[in-house]
């Protein structure tokens, strides 16, 4: 087959100039299909955790499962994409991702329902990435500015309106059909990708598969998140845990040193020499644990603790969600006359009021005033992001950009995959210790401590983000000099 510039230009002279628009709606309902996936089934977690009877240290794998096998799915796309093509790879992941979310809808073993999750997950991480590539591919470079700024907006949008959709579907049918309702999107996707994107290029060089690294890295990620969220449960002195916690984060120091000497590396770790990029690293990590945990705890705070329905939890979200995609292209416009740090110091300081105001909301705490706050905080976080990306990426000279990008967009999910593991561990202890130092208080009184506790915990790893976010800020003014 043809070199992939040159099967591009043939998709042109058949289609002609709507082809660049044909493609990426194609990317993109393949990626709003994924990224609604990711977030849609929160607003079900109280619905499985009565059916399934479950503790908060054990439904969280819905989320960290899925979070963890993402990061994953994200590194193994170069390869996936020039062992299969585009089209290849975009039509077997979204097969994949059709069959293990029907697996997930008919699951009646909890189990099996968490390892449709990380499949969903891993496909993800496959998916999502594929987008950039053909925008890329299909767009002039003065008018792939145009492109990203619709194609992001689609992605915020997904999350946004998730709840709403999956709160409606728990309420009128049930928690089963949040698996289901992208599968037609999916189907849609396949049938245009087949037709819009470009095949594999054969002049490309074959690119090894680095299974080892794979390997320690699933291994490491899956041991850590599984010792952190059992500790509570079997006890920390546990022996499998003792060894399962240390094995998991040897598992990750051999991954490293691995990385180091490979040479094609899943991660070209060369990006952490230069200045503030470790810095933006962390702070990539703080705001995917306050974009993703803060997804997952507020809609069950909703739920358990002011007993509001799904679908009622659901709509009280999507003004926050709204607020966050249209806060975006405002960052972004920000970011090109002040400082990205400034910026993204703004974003904290209202996220870090949006975790107070929660923290110190009590039962009685009008509904209004909270989807306000929950409002401040995704504007706060809506304000980090996109600068956070360009600062980071601005660290790195041009040859390294590519593997920076990877490299940040893993420290998001694993940031996101760990917060959601604490937080649920942090709601599960606290609200157990709540009910066994005060037998006579309600259960809604239980979570309303647990999750107090959640929202300071998120708080306290944002005030500590000060340092990594001076750390990039010192690497941006030394890069000007």
């Amino acid at each position: 087959m043809a070199a992939v510039e040159a099967q591009v230009q043939a998709l042109f002279a058949l289609h002609g100039p709507r082809y660049r628009w044909l493609a990426t709606i194609t990317v993109m309902l393949g990626t709003m299909s994924v990224v609604l996936a990711s977030t849609i089934t929160n607003v079900a977690i109280p619905t499985i955790m009565v059916e399934f009877q479950l503790a908060q240290d054990q439904v969280h794998w819905l989320a960290t499962g899925f979070l963890a096998a993402m990061t994953v799915g994200m590194l193994l796309n170069a390869w996936c994409a020039q062992r299969f093509g585009a089209r290849g790879a975009y039509l077997l992941a979204m097969g994949l991702f059709i069959a293990v979310s029907i697996i997930g809808a008919f699951s009646e073993q909890f189990p099996l329902l968490v390892a449709a999750r990380i499949g969903q997950g891993l496909l993800a991480g496959l998916i999502q990435p594929l987008a950039m590539i053909t925008i890329f591919q299909v767009f002039p470079l003065n008018r792939r500015g145009q492109a990203m700024g619709i194609y992001g907006l689609g992605v915020v949008l997904g999350p946004a309106i998730a709840p709403a959709i999956g709160g409606v579907l728990v309420d009128t049918l049930s928690w089963r059909a949040v698996f289901l309702v992208v599968l037609p999107a999916c189907v849609i996707g396949m049938a245009m990708a087949w037709r819009y994107l470009p095949g594999k290029d054969r002049q490309l060089a074959a690119i090894r598969l680095d299974r080892a690294g794979v390997l320690l890295l699933a291994m490491g990620i899956t041991a850590v998140l599984w010792g952190l969220a059992n500790g509570h449960r079997r006890g920390w002195g546990d022996p499998l845990l003792l060894v399962t916690l240390p094995g998991g984060i040897v598992s990750l120091v051999l991954f490293a040193f691995w990385q180091r000497r490979n040479p094609q590396p899943l991660m070209d770790l060369r990006v952490f020499r230069y200045p503030g990029f470790t810095g933006s690293f962390l702070m990539s990590m703080v705001i995917g644990a306050g974009v993703f945990a803060s997804t997952y705890v507020t809609p069950l705070y909703f739920q358990q603790v002011l007993g509001e329905s799904a679908a009622s939890a659901g709509l009280m979200l999507m003004p926050a969600g709204l607020a966050m995609a249209f806060t975006f292209p405002v960052a972004g416009h920000l970011t090109d006359r002040f400082s990205e740090t400034r910026i993204m110091m703004a974003g904290l300081v209202l996220f870090v009021l949006n975790m107070v105001l929660m923290a110190g909301a009590t039962l009685t705490t009008s509904a209004v005033w909270l989807v306000w706050w929950t409002l401040l905080g995704r504007v706060g976080l809506g304000l980090m992001m996109p600068p956070s990306s360009t600062g980071a990426l601005g660290l790195l000279p041009p040859a390294l950009i590519p593997q920076g990008s990877g490299i940040f967009n893993f420290a998001r999910q694993i940031g996101g995959a760990l917060g959601v593991n604490l937080c649920a561990l942090c709601i599960q202890f606290f609200s157990d210790r709540f009910g066994q130092t005060d037998p006579a208080a309600s259960l809604a009184q239980a979570f309303e401590y647990g999750f107090d506790r959640a929202f300071w915990l998120l708080l306290i790893v944002f005030l500590l983000a000060l340092w990594p976010l001076h750390a990039m800020r010192r690497g941006l003014i030394r890069k000007l000099l």
